[in-house]
């Protein structure tokens, strides 16, 4: 679900217990813009992936990059490429949204784009003409984003000054500090209301739903805590539970913290990251979860380690299996479970998402994917793995390019993958063969500059009901149709509504 992190100058690492607020239902709409106005601009900075790679161009650097474009060896700035089985059927760029586009959720007709500064709300359907549905300005980062019936789920990680969106930043050392959950009523899609806050410990870098008939589960990922962090203080080694009911969001409330990485010691008992292992993260919490409820499954992207988990009690999951890559992975960023559920895909995000690791230099096997393969059933399941895969298109320096949010695309007895790679592009792949993954279609645009490196390129790439929609960080949304023998059995199968890190049985 993301990457790209806002300085903890303020944090809520909080006591699991944690804080929460409730809220009058008032509108999250109405006068928004002076709010956003007033609290100024969320800062943003990469995700701790410890890299090789640097996040400044040198003259020689940027004269390759000219180079490679007047050869036409990458595209030129802003110049959009694609595989000839991809068409790109619209964009629709930011408005009253300035900061950066992140991640995706879909329900119905319409899709939920989420944006540092809020969350807007496209309906989509007529695929080639999206239109604005209502744009929320709420300040907060990362505003990763999903939606359940009438609710909607919002992500804030940077320390504010207080649980609304006219909040200010605020530094991290300070108690009152607040970051968490922000939840929404979506009944009127046209005027989503506010209803409710959790703050949670860390706050909430992003978050996974696992929907039952009368309660929302709430899986909030975060990390990064400090000793002088009141709220955010080490060991942080686990997620925050939260408990949403539907019919009375405004009770939602924290009923755990399970800690995932039990050890002895002020970390807990993570991946101890250097100098132990070199150039890998150290394990301070989880970055992103992927649920398939159906199976009462879960995969863990949790900075230096990949786990497997069950939730077949939602309140206390439990670690079956836990894997680490200290050779090639710099930062478990997220996980995809294929169809049968017999396969995990994580991804490394090496650099944090703001550095050029697409290239010659990092090879294809850093910033790269890594295929699991799960052998074995219930408590005795382990990840085994078998490959790495990554985009086989060069990049230039000047392009911040890593492995990042995607979905699979559902066609029975295939594996197929669409994925975001930041200034990469939008990458369709298949690891039908978990050994030998081939990318099959692409989509791309040239730097956005030939002479520094600015941060933007597809964050999420997630495939629903027949077309392919992308969140662009800087250019903003982008749909896609892919027309492919191997793709095209998916454009019959329909859903009601998509988080893709509750990843549906496509086939119920």
């Amino acid at each position: 679900m993301t990457s790209l992190r806002t300085p903890r100058t303020t944090t809520a690492a909080r006591d699991p217990r944690g804080r929460i607020r409730r809220l009058g239902v008032a509108s999250a709409a109405a006068g928004l813009l002076a709010t956003l106005l007033a609290a100024g601009p969320v800062a943003a900075t990469p995700d701790p992936g410890d890299a090789p790679a640097r996040a400044t161009v040198s003259s020689e650097e940027a004269a390759d990059a000219r180079s490679a474009i007047r050869s036409g060896e990458i595209p030129g700035v802003d110049e959009i490429v694609h595989s000839k089985n991809i068409e790109h059927l619209a964009n629709i760029p930011k408005d009253a949204l300035p900061g950066f586009n992140t991640d995706l959720a879909f329900q119905g007709r319409y899709a939920f784009a989420g944006n540092y500064d809020g969350f807007r709300i496209f309906d989509i359907s007529r695929p080639s003409s999206p239109k604005t549905v209502a744009q929320v300005l709420c300040p907060g980062s990362q505003n990763d984003i999903s939606v359940s019936g009438d609710l909607l789920f919002l992500s804030t990680d940077s320390s504010r000054s207080d649980d609304s969106c006219a909040s200010t930043t605020q530094p991290a050392t300070v108690k009152e500090s607040w970051e968490g959950m922000k939840i929404f009523d979506i009944s009127d899609i046209r005027n989503p209301k506010y209803v409710a806050s959790v703050e949670t410990a860390c706050g909430s870098h992003t978050h996974t739903i696992v929907p039952q008939r009368k309660d929302v589960y709430v899986y909030v990922s975060s990390y990064g805590p400090g000793a002088a962090f009141p709220d955010c203080r080490p060991p942080h080694d686990g997620i925050s539970v939260i408990k949403v009911p539907r019919k009375a969001p405004e009770k939602a409330r924290l009923v755990g913290f399970p800690v995932l990485f039990p050890g002895e010691g002020p970390d807990g008992g993570g991946n101890p990251g250097a100098p132990t292992n070199p150039g890998v993260s150290k394990t301070t919490g989880c970055h992103d979860i992927t649920v398939l409820p159906e199976k009462d499954l879960a995969a863990g992207a949790c900075m230096g380690d990949g786990i497997l988990f069950d939730i077949s009690d939602p309140e206390r999951p439990r670690v079956i299996d836990r894997v680490q890559d200290n050779v090639n992975f710099a930062f478990w960023h997220s996980a995809t479970f294929n169809l049968k559920a017999n396969k995990v895909v994580f991804t490394d995000e090496l650099g944090g998402g703001g550095a050029a690791t697409c290239n010659a230099e990092v090879g294809p096997n850093r910033g790269a994917n890594g295929i699991y393969d799960i052998v074995g059933k219930g408590k005795r399941s382990k990840l085994v793995f078998r490959s790495y895969f990554k985009i086989p298109r060069h990049q230039a320096a000047t392009e911040n390019c890593v492995a990042h949010n995607g979905s699979l695309i559902p066609v029975k007895g295939k594996d197929l993958m669409v994925q975001a790679w930041y200034q990469g592009g939008v990458s369709v792949w298949d690891f039908t063969n978990s050994a030998k993954p081939k990318e099959i279609a692409h989509f791309e645009r040239g730097p956005l500059s030939d002479t520094t490196l600015s941060v933007g390129g597809s964050w999420s790439a997630y495939y629903y009901n027949g077309h392919i929609y992308s969140n662009d960080i800087a250019k903003g949304f982008d749909v896609l149709k892919i027309s492919d023998r191997l793709t095209d059995p998916a454009k019959r199968v329909r859903l009601d509504e998509l988080n893709v890190q509750t990843q549906p049985d496509y086939f119920d």
